[in-house]
């Protein structure tokens, strides 16, 4: 079983918090890591709401099922209770032991008003994304931190580069079951069967959405324009439906993990707020397959690549950002006479670096414009900028600024120790 890069940041949390609630998509092993670390604690309790009988009993009598379970229990796809999450409370407020329950959730239901309230500070949220690929091949990963910290980031420790794989990559994204399907046609039987299931089941159950087939069309656009910004009245128009009920329809997407939005950056916090943000469907390969793109697509068509690739980084930092020290945000930076960065890391502390993904064996100079004019922007706060390529070397392009194999992203580290 490959070693979750989450799983010292769960074990630490359940050290000193009653309780920990695991958000992710489906499929991306919540369950098998919530279950490995219940294995360390004799006579853990293990549900899951996706038992009809389990779902019942605490939809019914949420307070007696918490009530007759062991002093550590498990709960997967609590989502699906809601009122359990309510109940908990109260159980929590009587005796507040570290590790009482770890909870597992395929929906973010702290988008649920009520839910939030009510274990705002007895709970501890972490969110599994797919495998980053430094867990699918054993590195460390720590881009996120070194480069806030102002590190300089250095070779490849892979020494190939990326641009001979680098398709394979993004064509698989990081769900297990994906990554373990080598021909491309059950990849995208994976993909299908995948988005049916959230559209059928999972959006049933946070939300009434009264044209599924709709939301489907908006999955495959989103794909389509992927690493794209969001432009409401477009899509709207293309869809047919008001922006109202496309607001609604957009608002449950990252609900489901399925897509992620990188808001605007700025100098100035509230212009942040009325500028639009980009959206990344959260998995290249899911990206990949609802856009109908497969390899020949991509390799006859490079500018096909770009969207994909900056997407694709877009899921790595965010993955890393899931265990960094620094949990940065991740944005994006446009301005007015067009020059932008694809990404930016911003952490609590103001500091400010900025990412160009180019899907390209070379790296210019004037690929570093975007970069210079959020320098000048960010001032001090600029620690600075990276261009990810398709090259395998690390260059200098003047003071924080480097051209960087795109590999360095997960090959940069050692292997994570094993505890």
């Amino acid at each position: 079983m490959l070693e979750r890069h989450l799983r010292p940041i769960l074990e630490e949390a359940l050290a000193d918090t009653p309780a920990v609630l695991l958000v992710g998509a489906r499929q991306t092993g919540k369950t098998t890591l919530a279950r490995l670390l219940a294995e360390r604690h004799a006579g853990t309790a293990y549900l899951t709401m996706d038992e009809s009988t389990v779902l019942e009993s605490a939809q019914a009598d949420a307070e007696g099922l918490l009530a007759a379970l062991p002093p550590r229990a498990v709960i997967d796809e609590v989502q699906r209770a809601p009122g359990l999450l309510l109940a908990m409370k109260a159980v929590i407020d009587l005796d507040r032991r570290p590790g009482r329950f770890l909870l597992t959730g395929s929906a973010d239901i702290l988008s649920m008003p009520r839910v939030a309230e009510s274990l705002a500070g007895r709970m501890e949220v972490a969110t599994l994304w797919p495998l980053s690929q430094g867990e699918l091949t054993g590195h460390g990963e720590r881009l996120v931190d070194d480069l806030l910290a102002g590190r300089k980031p250095g070779a490849s420790a892979a020494g190939a580069g990326p641009g001979s794989d680098i398709l394979d990559r993004v064509l698989h994204g990081g769900y297990p079951e994906a990554v373990a399907r080598s021909r491309p046609e059950r990849r995208r039987a994976f993909f299908e069967g995948y988005v049916t299931t959230l559209l059928q089941r999972d959006v049933r159950d946070i939300a009434d959405i009264e044209r599924p087939a709709a939301l489907r069309r908006l999955l495959h656009l989103l794909a389509v324009r992927t690493g794209s910004i969001l432009n409401r009245a477009e899509l709207s128009r293309t869809l047919g439906l008001p922006v109202s009920t496309l607001e609604r329809y957009l608002a449950n997407l990252p609900t489901l993990f399925l897509v992620q939005e990188a808001p605007a950056w700025s100098s100035n916090r509230g212009k942040r707020l009325v500028r639009a943000p980009k959206l990344h469907v959260v998995d290249s390969g899911l990206a990949a397959s609802l856009a109908g793109l497969g390899a020949e697509a991509l390799t006859r068509d490079r500018t096909l690549l770009g969207p994909l690739l900056e997407s694709f980084v877009a899921g790595e930092l965010r993955k890393q950002i899931s265990w960094s020290e620094a949990r940065p945000s991740l944005l994006h930076f446009r301005t007015h006479p067009g020059r932008e960065v694809d990404l930016v890391l911003e952490d609590a502390a103001g500091r400010v670096v900025g990412l160009e993904v180019k899907a390209a064996s070379t790296a210019t100079s004037s690929d570093f414009d975007g970069l210079r004019a959020l320098a000048q922007t960010a001032g001090k706060a600029f620690v600075q900028g990276v261009v990810l390529y398709l090259g395998r070397a690390s260059v200098p392009f003047g003071p924080h600024l480097t051209a960087l194999p795109l590999d360095s992203l997960w090959a940069g580290g050692p292997a994570p120790r094993l505890a």
